[in-house]
């Protein structure tokens, strides 16, 4: 049966999902990475679709922004529709000089100010890593590009608008933490609560220090050799 938030039938979505957070660049990706793509669901017009990549089944849905937003739809995946493997394909802010714009992060681990993974974990402290098997795998493929690529922590923020930003900055930098998001800790602490598992890959979008950006198209339409180390791990 269709879940609250899920239109799609029982068997609609293939084991492996990517997960990009603007439903649209989901749309961009089932239209010119997936054979046969079918949209299956377009509740709220978060819109999810599965084809074939290589050969294998693969889906892609968008989850909107937030740890609140990504966990309502990783859930029902996991939950509803059997899905196994949860691949966030995002965008993120650099917090270092020695990454650039466009360069590609692998999240090892993400760092949070939420309090989610707490309350999945008895009120202690959970370590949000990816599953080891995917990790494995995309960064033996992403170093077939020429795309720079750097794997280690990243930290996921509760706020886009944080009110203690230059603190904020400060503490991440000391802690050699890579880049800023909002979804992937909560997203691990997820696949660990219900069995699953997940990785994130982010494309830098913008630089927290440098103040370059990406526009919303670029994000969009762009970061296609992200999508590619996503797609190539969800079937390996």
């Amino acid at each position: 049966m269709p879940t609250p938030h899920i239109s799609a039938e029982p068997g609609d979505f293939a084991e492996a999902v990517l997960l990009p957070g603007d439903p649209l660049r989901a749309q961009f990706i089932a239209e010119n990475f997936l054979a046969d793509a079918k949209l299956v669901t377009s509740v709220r017009n978060i819109l999810g679709y599965t084809g074939t990549y290589q050969g294998s089944s693969v889906s892609v849905l968008g989850t909107g922004m937030g740890i609140p937003s990504a966990s309502i739809y990783a859930t029902e995946l996991v939950q509803g529709y059997g899905v196994k493997d949860l691949i966030r394909i995002g965008s993120c802010g650099a917090l270092s000089h020695d990454i650039k714009l466009r360069e590609i992060i692998i999240a090892m681990g993400a760092s949070t100010d939420s309090n989610v993974n707490r309350a999945r974990y008895g009120g202690y402290d959970f370590a949000a890593i990816a599953n080891y098997d995917l990790l494995h795998k995309s960064v033996d493929i992403a170093n077939g590009y020429d795309r720079k690529v750097h794997i280690g922590n990243i930290y996921t923020s509760d706020l886009f608008y944080h009110p203690q930003d230059e603190h904020r900055i400060e503490f991440n930098q000391r802690m050699g933490v890579l880049a800023v998001e909002m979804e992937t800790a909560g997203l691990y602490g997820l696949a660990a609560q219900y069995g699953a598992r997940a990785l994130a890959l982010l494309t830098v979008s913008d630089h927290v220090l440098t103040h370059e950006a990406t526009t919303a198209e670029e994000r969009q339409t762009t970061f296609g050799e992200m999508v590619e180390i996503a797609l190539k791990t969800a079937v390996a």
